[in-house]
C-alpha cells in the first residue's frame, strides 16, 4: 500500500516537521535534544520534527529512537 508522508520545513523558524498520518497529537521528547516525536492520544508515532535543523548541517547523522506507546 502507497503511504503519503508529508514533510514541511519553515526556514525562519528553522523548523522541518514530518508526518506518517494527519492526525490529532502532541509532541514529546526523544532522546536528542533537537528531535521531537509526534504521537496520538493512543502513544503511536504519527511524525516527528527536528529544531534548529541548519546547526546540524555540520554534525554527523542524527540518530533517535521514535517508541510507539513509551510513557510520557
Amino acid at each position: 500500500m502507497d503511504k503519503i508522508v508529508n514533510v514541511w520545513y519553515d526556514p525562519e523558524g528553522d523548523f522541518l516537521e514530518v508526518l506518517f498520518e494527519k492526525k490529532a497529537g502532541f509532541f514529546r521528547a526523544t532522546d536528542h535534544e533537537a528531535i521531537l516525536e509526534k504521537v496520538d492520544a493512543e502513544g503511536t508515532v504519527i511524525g516527528f520534527s527536528i529544531q534548529n535543523i541548519s546547526s546540524l548541517k555540520q554534525e554527523p547523522p542524527i540518530l533517535a529512537q521514535l517508541k510507539t506507546n513509551r510513557a510520557a
